[in-house]
């Protein structure tokens, strides 16, 4: 399945920061059965790597598993040998793109102006995120997606949550990466499903 079918399924990405390999697991069981359909483990977690491993073994039939936070082209071969196979930075950085594609993985890059949008796309980008969601408005959005190509997918991230995805939507978003509104370390799997579930049905009220 491509990046546009997972979207379809749910337009939410949980960022998992700060989970722990043993938590990994159960937190994400909850967020599969909550709706989603897109996980990401950030670089800067514990060992994350191994959680990453962890949940491309328990889920990557059904899911897509990836991380975030990728900075190098040396921690997207980790990140391919882990079993992960979505990229997604903080930046605009086509060497990161391009060795995503070299190992087969999609990739979401970090942007927030049309220059850095196309750079993105030109190197090979599956989808942009628009970040930080926040310094930014849905407005800013409609300007960026009307000179983008139409079929140019754009996932706002940061400051995401339950009431700002209805104008973001409307705005052109494909989707959102949703941080600490979906998960913060040390919540519990049910916690986690309850927040899942309310905002797939905010986004699904739109």
């Amino acid at each position: 399945m491509d990046l546009s079918g997972y979207l379809a399924r749910c337009g939410l990405v949980a960022i998992l920061r700060g989970i722990r390999p043993e938590e990994a697991i159960p937190v994400t069981a909850a967020l599969e059965a909550g709706g989603l359909a897109i996980v990401e483990v950030p670089l800067n977690s514990p060992d994350p790597m191994r959680s990453i491993a962890a949940l491309a073994a328990e889920f990557g039939d059904r899911l897509l598993i990836g991380a975030g936070t990728v900075m190098s082209e040396a921690q997207v071969a980790e990140i391919a040998t882990a079993g992960g196979r979505l990229i997604v930075t903080p930046h605009a950085d086509a060497r990161v793109v391009r060795a995503a594609k070299r190992h087969g993985l999609l990739a979401i890059p970090g942007c927030f102006t049309p220059a850095e949008a196309f750079a993105m796309l030109e190197a090979g980008a599956d989808a942009l995120k628009l970040f930080p969601a926040e310094g930014a408005s849905p407005a800013m959005l409609r300007a960026m997606r009307a000179v983008l190509p139409p079929e140019t997918m754009v996932l706002p991230v940061g400051g995401i949550d339950a009431s700002n995805m209805a104008a973001w939507r409307k705005a052109g978003a494909a989707g959102f990466g949703i941080g600490s509104a979906i998960y913060k370390p040390g919540d519990t799997a049910a916690a986690v499903r309850a927040k899942a579930v309310a905002l797939v049905a905010a986004d699904g009220a739109r």
